[in-house]
Protein backbone atom coordinates (compact mmCIF):
# COMPACT_ATOMS: atom_id res chain seq x y z
CA UNK A 1 0.00 0.00 0.00
CA UNK A 2 1.43 3.56 -0.66
CA UNK A 3 0.69 4.81 2.63
CA UNK A 4 3.80 3.91 4.58
CA UNK A 5 2.70 2.11 8.00
CA UNK A 6 1.67 -1.77 8.45
CA UNK A 7 -0.23 -0.22 11.20
CA UNK A 8 -2.90 2.19 9.13
CA UNK A 9 -3.09 -0.70 6.47
CA UNK A 10 -3.95 -3.18 9.06
CA UNK A 11 -8.38 -1.98 8.79
CA UNK A 12 -7.84 0.34 6.10
CA UNK A 13 -10.76 -1.55 3.78
CA UNK A 14 -11.61 1.23 1.50
CA UNK A 15 -12.02 5.27 1.35
CA UNK A 16 -15.47 4.82 2.65
CA UNK A 17 -14.63 3.10 5.75
CA UNK A 18 -14.70 -0.65 7.29
CA UNK A 19 -17.66 -2.73 6.96
CA UNK A 20 -19.23 -5.69 8.31
CA UNK A 21 -19.31 -8.90 6.28
CA UNK A 22 -20.93 -12.62 6.90
CA UNK A 23 -19.20 -15.33 9.07
CA UNK A 24 -19.98 -18.20 7.48
CA UNK A 25 -18.35 -20.70 10.07
CA UNK A 26 -18.39 -20.74 13.35
CA UNK A 27 -15.37 -19.84 15.53
CA UNK A 28 -14.16 -22.40 17.37
CA UNK A 29 -13.70 -22.28 20.99
CA UNK A 30 -10.88 -20.15 22.02
CA UNK A 31 -7.84 -21.04 23.89
CA UNK A 32 -7.34 -19.90 27.34
CA UNK A 33 -3.58 -18.10 27.11
CA UNK A 34 -1.47 -15.60 28.89
CA UNK A 35 -4.56 -14.63 31.24
CA UNK A 36 -6.31 -13.99 27.34
CA UNK A 37 -10.16 -15.08 27.62
CA UNK A 38 -11.94 -17.56 26.29
CA UNK A 39 -12.07 -16.02 22.68
CA UNK A 40 -8.44 -16.37 22.43
CA UNK A 41 -5.33 -13.74 21.63
CA UNK A 42 -6.38 -10.75 19.73
CA UNK A 43 -4.30 -8.60 18.04
CA UNK A 44 -4.35 -5.39 20.74
CA UNK A 45 -3.06 -8.04 23.31
CA UNK A 46 -0.08 -8.26 22.07
CA UNK A 47 -0.16 -4.52 21.79
CA UNK A 48 -1.46 -3.77 18.37
CA UNK A 49 -4.84 -1.59 17.80
CA UNK A 50 -6.94 -1.60 14.73
CA UNK A 51 -9.26 0.88 16.35
CA UNK A 52 -6.26 3.25 16.57
CA UNK A 53 -5.26 2.88 12.93
CA UNK A 54 -8.86 3.39 11.99
CA UNK A 55 -8.62 6.87 13.91
CA UNK A 56 -5.32 7.58 11.89
CA UNK A 57 -6.78 7.33 8.67
CA UNK A 58 -9.21 9.54 9.21
CA UNK A 59 -7.30 12.14 10.55
CA UNK A 60 -4.92 12.10 7.80
CA UNK A 61 -6.98 11.92 4.68
CA UNK A 62 -7.91 15.42 3.98
CA UNK A 63 -4.32 16.70 4.67
CA UNK A 64 -2.96 13.63 2.07
CA UNK A 65 -5.81 14.75 -0.82
CA UNK A 66 -5.25 17.89 -0.81
CA UNK A 67 -1.86 17.12 -2.80
CA UNK A 68 -3.60 15.67 -5.49
CA UNK A 69 -2.82 16.44 -8.76
CA UNK A 70 -4.45 17.10 -11.70
CA UNK A 71 -5.48 14.03 -13.85
CA UNK A 72 -5.17 12.14 -11.21
CA UNK A 73 -7.49 9.03 -10.16
CA UNK A 74 -7.84 6.41 -7.43
CA UNK A 75 -8.69 6.52 -3.60
CA UNK A 76 -7.03 7.12 -0.42
CA UNK A 77 -6.60 3.91 0.98
CA UNK A 78 -5.64 2.20 -2.49
CA UNK A 79 -3.06 -0.73 -2.66
CA UNK A 80 -0.94 2.13 -4.73
CA UNK A 81 -0.90 5.22 -5.29
CA UNK A 82 -1.06 6.83 -8.67
CA UNK A 83 0.59 9.71 -10.17
CA UNK A 84 -0.60 11.36 -13.70
CA UNK A 85 2.35 11.51 -16.45
CA UNK A 86 0.28 12.57 -18.99
CA UNK A 87 -3.72 11.56 -20.78
CA UNK A 88 -2.64 8.27 -21.54
CA UNK A 89 -0.27 6.85 -18.23
CA UNK A 90 -0.07 6.47 -14.97
CA UNK A 91 2.72 5.88 -12.45
CA UNK A 92 1.78 3.36 -9.59
CA UNK A 93 3.83 3.96 -6.14
CA UNK A 94 3.72 1.75 -2.96
CA UNK A 95 6.46 2.36 0.03
CA UNK A 96 6.09 -0.07 3.00
CA UNK A 97 8.09 -2.27 5.72
CA UNK A 98 8.70 -5.37 7.03
CA UNK A 99 7.43 -4.64 10.61
CA UNK A 100 7.90 -7.09 13.44
CA UNK A 101 9.03 -10.31 11.46
CA UNK A 102 12.50 -8.68 11.83
CA UNK A 103 13.07 -9.32 14.72
CA UNK A 104 12.05 -13.11 15.04
CA UNK A 105 13.69 -13.63 11.19
CA UNK A 106 17.05 -11.56 12.89
CA UNK A 107 16.46 -14.34 15.79
CA UNK A 108 16.60 -17.28 13.31
CA UNK A 109 18.98 -16.52 11.07
CA UNK A 110 16.40 -15.69 8.06
CA UNK A 111 17.19 -12.06 7.02
CA UNK A 112 17.44 -12.68 3.48
CA UNK A 113 14.02 -13.75 3.23
CA UNK A 114 12.73 -10.55 5.11
CA UNK A 115 14.45 -9.07 2.29
CA UNK A 116 12.56 -10.23 -0.04
CA UNK A 117 9.40 -10.29 1.62
CA UNK A 118 9.67 -6.45 1.34
CA UNK A 119 10.44 -6.11 -2.75
CA UNK A 120 7.24 -9.03 -3.33
CA UNK A 121 4.88 -7.30 -0.91
CA UNK A 122 5.91 -3.74 -2.80
CA UNK A 123 5.28 -5.19 -5.85
CA UNK A 124 2.86 -7.10 -5.56
CA UNK A 125 0.89 -3.54 -4.18
CA UNK A 126 1.79 -2.40 -7.47
CA UNK A 127 0.16 -5.09 -9.35
CA UNK A 128 -3.17 -4.38 -7.94
CA UNK A 129 -3.66 -1.46 -10.47
CA UNK A 130 -2.43 -3.61 -13.21
CA UNK A 131 0.81 -1.72 -13.81
CA UNK A 132 4.52 -3.20 -15.12
CA UNK A 133 7.02 -2.48 -11.84
CA UNK A 134 9.86 -0.65 -13.22
CA UNK A 135 12.43 -0.30 -10.09
CA UNK A 136 12.72 -0.14 -6.12
CA UNK A 137 14.10 1.47 -3.85
CA UNK A 138 15.38 0.55 -0.13
CA UNK A 139 16.23 2.01 3.12
CA UNK A 140 17.75 0.09 6.17
CA UNK A 141 17.74 2.07 9.84
CA UNK A 142 19.77 0.06 12.83
CA UNK A 143 21.06 1.09 15.81
CA UNK A 144 24.58 -0.05 14.50
CA UNK A 145 25.04 -1.18 11.27
CA UNK A 146 25.81 -4.82 10.62
CA UNK A 147 27.11 -5.38 7.33
CA UNK A 148 26.28 -9.07 7.22
CA UNK A 149 22.75 -8.55 7.97
CA UNK A 150 22.13 -5.48 5.41
CA UNK A 151 23.98 -7.58 2.94
CA UNK A 152 21.03 -10.71 3.40
CA UNK A 153 18.09 -8.19 3.48
CA UNK A 154 19.06 -6.54 0.33
CA UNK A 155 20.16 -9.61 -1.77
CA UNK A 156 16.72 -11.13 -0.71
CA UNK A 157 15.06 -8.03 -2.26
CA UNK A 158 17.36 -7.79 -5.02
CA UNK A 159 16.45 -11.72 -5.77
CA UNK A 160 12.81 -11.11 -5.97
CA UNK A 161 13.63 -7.85 -8.17
CA UNK A 162 15.73 -9.52 -10.96
CA UNK A 163 12.56 -12.36 -10.67
CA UNK A 164 9.81 -9.24 -11.73
CA UNK A 165 11.97 -7.51 -14.21
CA UNK A 166 12.32 -4.47 -11.15
CA UNK A 167 15.75 -2.33 -10.97
CA UNK A 168 17.04 -1.85 -7.60
CA UNK A 169 18.17 1.78 -8.77
CA UNK A 170 19.26 2.92 -4.85
CA UNK A 171 18.46 3.28 -1.30
CA UNK A 172 19.62 4.13 1.84
CA UNK A 173 21.27 2.97 5.31
CA UNK A 174 21.56 5.44 8.70
CA UNK A 175 22.70 4.10 12.01
CA UNK A 176 20.49 6.07 13.95
CA UNK A 177 21.69 5.05 17.79
CA UNK A 178 19.13 7.91 19.73
CA UNK A 179 16.37 6.50 17.87
CA UNK A 180 16.78 2.36 17.76
CA UNK A 181 18.14 0.20 20.66
CA UNK A 182 21.26 -1.90 20.15
CA UNK A 183 20.87 -4.87 17.78
CA UNK A 184 17.13 -3.49 16.38
CA UNK A 185 17.15 -2.90 12.44
CA UNK A 186 14.49 -1.62 10.15
CA UNK A 187 13.83 -2.37 6.77
CA UNK A 188 11.82 -0.58 4.52
CA UNK A 189 11.00 0.08 0.67
CA UNK A 190 9.06 1.79 -2.23
CA UNK A 191 8.08 0.31 -5.79
CA UNK A 192 7.22 2.08 -8.75
CA UNK A 193 5.75 0.54 -11.92
CA UNK A 194 3.57 1.97 -14.99
CA UNK A 195 0.24 1.26 -16.22
CA UNK A 196 -1.49 2.45 -19.21
CA UNK A 197 -4.63 4.52 -18.31
CA UNK A 198 -7.01 2.77 -20.27
CA UNK A 199 -5.72 -0.82 -19.17
CA UNK A 200 -6.12 0.38 -15.20
CA UNK A 201 -7.24 -2.24 -12.75
CA UNK A 202 -9.21 0.13 -10.13
CA UNK A 203 -12.31 -2.61 -9.14
CA UNK A 204 -14.84 0.21 -10.78
CA UNK A 205 -16.33 -2.71 -12.97
CA UNK A 206 -16.93 -4.91 -10.20
CA UNK A 207 -20.73 -6.05 -10.54
CA UNK A 208 -23.06 -8.54 -8.24
CA UNK A 209 -22.36 -12.11 -9.52
CA UNK A 210 -18.51 -11.68 -9.95
CA UNK A 211 -16.46 -14.30 -8.94
CA UNK A 212 -13.45 -13.81 -6.36
CA UNK A 213 -10.64 -16.09 -7.38
CA UNK A 214 -7.55 -16.89 -4.61
CA UNK A 215 -3.81 -17.64 -5.20
CA UNK A 216 -2.61 -19.13 -2.22
CA UNK A 217 0.06 -17.83 0.06
CA UNK A 218 2.98 -19.47 0.77
CA UNK A 219 2.24 -18.85 5.17
CA UNK A 220 2.32 -15.85 6.81
CA UNK A 221 3.91 -13.87 4.92
CA UNK A 222 4.84 -10.24 6.44
CA UNK A 223 1.62 -9.36 8.75
CA UNK A 224 0.40 -10.43 12.51
CA UNK A 225 4.18 -10.97 13.75
CA UNK A 226 3.73 -8.70 16.69
CA UNK A 227 0.73 -11.10 17.65
CA UNK A 228 2.55 -14.35 16.24
CA UNK A 229 5.52 -13.06 18.16
CA UNK A 230 3.59 -13.44 21.87
CA UNK A 231 1.83 -16.64 21.10
CA UNK A 232 5.48 -17.69 20.70
CA UNK A 233 6.39 -17.02 23.89
CA UNK A 234 4.28 -19.74 25.03
CA UNK A 235 3.95 -22.31 22.08
CA UNK A 236 6.84 -22.93 19.87
CA UNK A 237 6.36 -22.87 16.29
CA UNK A 238 9.18 -23.35 13.64
CA UNK A 239 7.55 -24.54 10.83
CA UNK A 240 8.83 -23.19 7.11
CA UNK A 241 5.48 -21.52 6.71
CA UNK A 242 5.96 -19.24 9.60
CA UNK A 243 8.89 -17.47 7.83
CA UNK A 244 8.32 -18.10 4.34
CA UNK A 245 8.44 -14.66 2.40
CA UNK A 246 5.65 -13.20 0.68
CA UNK A 247 4.98 -14.74 -2.38
CA UNK A 248 5.67 -12.87 -5.78
CA UNK A 249 2.45 -12.82 -7.28
CA UNK A 250 3.65 -11.26 -11.07
CA UNK A 251 3.50 -14.50 -12.85
CA UNK A 252 0.20 -15.54 -11.71
CA UNK A 253 -1.57 -11.95 -12.17
CA UNK A 254 0.05 -12.13 -16.19
CA UNK A 255 -0.97 -15.40 -16.67
CA UNK A 256 -4.80 -14.88 -15.38
CA UNK A 257 -5.09 -11.23 -16.94
CA UNK A 258 -4.18 -13.11 -20.47
CA UNK A 259 -7.23 -15.76 -20.10
CA UNK A 260 -9.98 -13.99 -17.53
CA UNK A 261 -11.51 -10.07 -17.50
CA UNK A 262 -9.65 -9.07 -14.12
CA UNK A 263 -11.82 -6.37 -13.01
CA UNK A 264 -10.13 -6.03 -9.13
CA UNK A 265 -7.04 -6.77 -7.65
CA UNK A 266 -6.42 -7.27 -4.26
CA UNK A 267 -3.04 -8.08 -2.46
CA UNK A 268 -3.91 -9.84 1.16
CA UNK A 269 -1.89 -8.56 3.54
CA UNK A 270 -3.22 -6.65 7.50
CA UNK A 271 -7.01 -6.73 7.47
CA UNK A 272 -7.32 -10.27 5.74
CA UNK A 273 -9.20 -11.57 3.17
CA UNK A 274 -12.48 -9.66 3.43
CA UNK A 275 -10.60 -6.15 4.76
CA UNK A 276 -8.43 -6.30 1.12
CA UNK A 277 -11.24 -6.71 -0.98
CA UNK A 278 -13.45 -4.07 0.77
CA UNK A 279 -10.62 -2.20 -0.58
CA UNK A 280 -11.29 -2.52 -4.22
CA UNK A 281 -15.25 -3.30 -4.06
CA UNK A 282 -17.89 -0.47 -4.74
CA UNK A 283 -19.97 0.78 -2.83
CA UNK A 284 -23.17 -1.12 -2.55
CA UNK A 285 -21.24 -4.76 -3.21
CA UNK A 286 -19.72 -6.40 -0.72
CA UNK A 287 -17.42 -10.09 -1.14
CA UNK A 288 -18.66 -13.08 0.59
CA UNK A 289 -15.88 -15.89 1.06
CA UNK A 290 -16.19 -19.36 1.35
CA UNK A 291 -13.85 -20.71 4.11
CA UNK A 292 -13.83 -23.92 3.29
CA UNK A 293 -12.62 -23.63 -0.52
CA UNK A 294 -9.43 -24.38 0.22
CA UNK A 295 -6.84 -25.79 2.60
CA UNK A 296 -5.06 -24.04 5.21
CA UNK A 297 -1.09 -24.34 5.66
CA UNK A 298 -0.22 -25.86 9.10
CA UNK A 299 0.99 -22.63 10.47
CA UNK A 300 -2.98 -21.29 10.75
CA UNK A 301 -3.99 -24.57 12.34
CA UNK A 302 -0.89 -24.01 14.96
CA UNK A 303 -2.24 -20.18 15.32
CA UNK A 304 -6.04 -21.54 15.50
CA UNK A 305 -4.94 -22.95 18.75
CA UNK A 306 -4.73 -20.18 20.31
CA UNK A 307 -6.75 -17.27 18.25
CA UNK A 308 -10.23 -17.45 17.97
CA UNK A 309 -11.92 -17.78 13.80
CA UNK A 310 -13.11 -13.98 13.65
CA UNK A 311 -9.58 -12.91 15.06
CA UNK A 312 -7.68 -14.84 12.51
CA UNK A 313 -9.91 -13.77 9.52
CA UNK A 314 -9.28 -10.26 10.66
CA UNK A 315 -5.41 -10.57 11.22
CA UNK A 316 -4.15 -13.39 8.90
CA UNK A 317 -4.50 -14.26 5.07
CA UNK A 318 -5.19 -18.06 5.92
CA UNK A 319 -3.91 -19.49 2.80
CA UNK A 320 -4.48 -16.65 0.28
CA UNK A 321 -2.51 -14.08 -0.54
CA UNK A 322 -3.83 -12.58 -3.58
CA UNK A 323 -7.49 -12.13 -4.80
CA UNK A 324 -8.77 -11.73 -8.31
CA UNK A 325 -12.20 -10.75 -9.38
CA UNK A 326 -13.54 -11.81 -12.31
CA UNK A 327 -16.74 -12.89 -14.15
CA UNK A 328 -15.55 -15.89 -14.77
CA UNK A 329 -15.58 -19.42 -12.27
CA UNK A 330 -12.95 -21.03 -14.94
CA UNK A 331 -10.22 -18.70 -14.06
CA UNK A 332 -8.77 -20.28 -10.89
CA UNK A 333 -9.36 -20.95 -7.43
CA UNK A 334 -13.04 -19.75 -6.59
CA UNK A 335 -13.34 -18.33 -2.88
CA UNK A 336 -16.46 -16.55 -3.17
CA UNK A 337 -18.50 -14.13 -4.67
CA UNK A 338 -19.58 -10.80 -5.24
CA UNK A 339 -23.41 -9.85 -3.67
CA UNK A 340 -25.16 -7.00 -3.68
CA UNK A 341 -24.80 -5.42 -0.22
Amino acid sequence: MWWSSALIRSRVWDVRGPRDFPINRPAPPGFTLGGVGAEGRIYADAGVSLEVAEAVIGRLRAAVESTRTPGAIGAFGGFAGLYALDDGQLLAASTDGVGTKLILARARGQLRATGADLAAHCINDVLTTGAKPLFFLDYVAANAIDLRQVADLVDGAAEVCRAAGCALIGGETAELPGIYQTGELDFAGTAVGLVDRDELIDGSRVEAGDYVGGLPSDGVHAHGFTLVRSILEHDDYDGPDLLAPTRLYLDEVRALRARADVRALAHVTGGGILGNLARVVPEGLRPVVDWEAWPRPAVFEWLAQHVGEEELRRVFNLGIGYCAVVPDPAAGLVIGRIETA
